[in-house]
């Protein structure tokens, strides 16, 4: 009590954060009890949306995101074009736009045929034998275009819909919108093969969206964890965290409940709980001797069994609530989809990588129901030139390539869209990177131009101004 200087009474101290604290512990239990209960649809306090709270009824509950890195040729892969044949080693007769090394050759012609797969009879090159056979599963978009022919720019482009650094990730949007009903792991998680794609780190960033939504790399093997100090007692383990927490809410207090303090306190939580779930995550061996084959882990071809790791980390992953899983490619001999020259021998290895795995995930999420609300994505950040690249390489080409997506509410078995007769440019509903990520977002029900994120006194979002719903993708 202190005595008032106006009339002489005594009035009351305003409360103290201690008292505060004292009388309002009983809440805080109910509070924290709801957040538990809450979780399944949000993550952070700063998410936007939940999982009940959705623009409209989603197709897709998760979304794995298989990276092509170094762009795959179209018309080696998914996108034939006989003319190729017929004109090989003859000059190319259309106009050529500038290529990053400006060392241009003859037609060129694919070395691989194509052959239907399933009922749909959508063409697949030799390079994918195993997928072939889920071509039926398969909506091939073969009209993608990109504003960009330069790797770093292009990956940029492709993961945040901004050609330059600092933006955030489609999957940093994803979970900061939809949050993820993993409690003990990561809303956004990327599966490191090995290689990181140009760009670096920040095509997987949070950009100005809180930090605690940048993908948690993993590696698919080991712990996956760099972090985690095996040896050491649970118990032990129990009072270091605590002692931590506390560290950490004293610094909470002093610095206001700083944003920026409050996502490093969420990452070190999580980091502290994921040292229990992620070594049972990883713990592939109980995984069926069938599954094991399936995927390819017992491939003679290293690269075969670090994909199909990454295939398989990615199905357990969607089993339990992550809601976006990245991979990545693991370096082969010959380097990423990058072919400017010997396109044969680059192309092989890294089809040869990722060939089986994908087709083992497919088959995989569909045998467990999960393909039914799973959306896979296979693309890179570009395509390849039809003619050649000195002698026997493809240069960069992001005037039309092809990208396919798979799962949750496609319209499976269709090919969407046509790139001209030698396979440059697309004619037939050229369709941009903005769509696809509106059209992502559309299957998880998040109307794009919705989830936006006031910066700099404009409400940014993904698809930036642009991208349209392609509702001829869907089912």
């Amino acid at each position: 009590m202190t005595n008032c200087h106006e009339c002489g009474r005594y009035a009351p101290l305003p409360m103290t954060r201690r008292d505060m604290l004292a009388r309002a512990a009983g809440g805080f239990g109910a509070m924290a009890l709801g957040a538990m209960g809450a979780h399944g649809g949000l993550s952070g306090a700063l998410a936007q949306l939940t999982s009940a709270n959705v623009h409209h009824r989603p197709r897709a509950k998760n979304v794995i995101f298989l990276y092509m890195d170094g762009g795959p040729s179209q018309v080696d892969t998914f996108d034939p074009k006989p003319r190729l044949t017929r004109d090989h080693g003859k000059a190319f007769p259309m106009p050529i736009a500038a290529t990053q090394f400006d060392n241009n050759g003859a037609t060129l012609g694919s070395p691989w045929a194509f052959k239907p797969g399933g009922e749909s009879g959508i063409p697949v090159s030799d390079l994918f034998p195993h997928v072939r056979e889920l071509a039926d599963e398969l909506c091939v978009i073969r009209s993608m275009t990109s504003q960009f022919s330069e790797h770093t720019a292009a990956n940029y482009f492709l993961h945040t819909g901004s050609g330059i650094a600092g933006r955030p990730s489609m999957g940093a949007w994803i979970a900061w919108g939809l949050g993820s009903d993993a409690r003990d792991l990561p809303d956004y998680v990327v599966l490191n093969g090995g290689l990181t794609p140009p760009g670096g780190l920040d095509c997987f960033g949070s950009g100005f969206l809180p930090p605690e939504f940048q993908a948690t790399r993993l590696r698919p093997h080991g712990t996956g964890l760099d972090h985690v100090r095996p040896g050491i007692a649970p118990d032990r383990q129990q009072r270091m965290h605590a002692l931590v927490a506390d560290m950490d809410n004293a610094f909470l207090e002093r610095t206001a409940h700083d944003a920026a303090v409050e996502s490093a306190i969420a990452n070190h939580e999580m980091a502290f709980r994921m040292q229990a779930s992620v070594p049972e995550l990883m713990g592939l061996d109980g995984e069926s001797k069938a599954t094991r084959e399936m995927y390819g882990l017992d491939a003679k071809f290293e690269p075969t069994r670090i994909f199909g790791a990454e295939c398989l980390l990615a199905r357990r992953l969607v089993e339990r609530g992550v809601r976006f899983v990245e991979l990545t490619c693991p370096a082969v001999d010959g380097d990423r989809w990058d072919q400017h020259n010997d396109l044969r021998k680059g192309h092989t290895n890294n089809a040869l990588a990722v060939d089986q795995p994908v087709a083992a995930l497919l088959r995989d999420l569909r045998q467990r129901g999960l393909l039914e609300d799973t959306l896979v994505v296979w693309t890179g950040e570009f395509g390849r030139t039809p003619f050649a690249q000195g002698a026997d390489g493809r240069d960069h080409n992001p005037f039309g390539f092809t990208s396919w997506i798979a799962g949750a509410g496609v319209n499976a078995g269709s090919i969407y869209g046509a790139t001209d007769e030698f396979g440059y440019r697309a004619v037939d509903k050229p369709m941009e990177m903005h769509d696809l990520h509106a059209t992502m977002m559309h299957l998880l029900g998040v109307d794009h131009t919705r989830l936006t994120m006031r910066v700099g006194g404009r409400d940014m979002r993904l698809t930036d101004v642009h991208g349209h719903v392609v509702h001829d993708l869907l089912s």
